[in-house]
């Protein structure tokens, strides 16, 4: 049996140790949820682009973690927050090989094919926040776009 859904824990985005520490805690939250091991390794290299993103764009900010629980089916929610500069052109940052930085421009992109669901809530000059879901293996849940 797989531990319960517990409340939402806040993890700090502000250096490179935090990336560490955000990857670890969400790969040990995932397999207590049961997650199999590539579920677990898809959403935490999903956890690392978002979490570098939130650092190095977003200026630092924090991930909230949300185990989440429907019936028998355990899944799990992660927020990355921060109040950096925003996401000017939506559409275009979701574009695989965009880069405003000097990356492979994947981050995004690349993230959303990694996880059930990505959701992008971003003003210029208000922050972003991009809210990940998956869910445990089963019959996996129909992927949705960007919101």
């Amino acid at each position: 049996m797989h531990a319960p859904p517990a409340s939402t824990t806040r993890l700090p985005i502000g250096s490179d140790a935090d990336l560490a520490w955000v990857r670890q805690q969400v790969r040990k939250t995932a397999t207590g949820l049961g997650f199999g091991l590539i579920q677990q390794t898809k959403l935490v290299t999903a956890t690392s682009e978002l979490a570098r993103n939130t650092l190095v764009h977003g200026g630092g900010g924090h991930v909230e973690v949300t185990p989440l629980q429907a019936g028998h089916r355990c899944g799990l929610r992660l927020s990355f927050v921060d109040s950096g500069p925003g996401i000017r052109d939506l559409g275009l940052a979701m574009t695989d090989g965009y880069t405003s930085g000097g990356g492979l421009g994947l981050g995004l992109s690349g993230a959303k094919r990694l996880v059930q669901e990505l959701i992008i809530d971003s003003r210029p000059g208000r922050g972003t926040t991009v809210t990940i879901t998956d869910w445990a293996a089963g019959l996996p849940a129909p992927r949705t776009g960007v919101r």
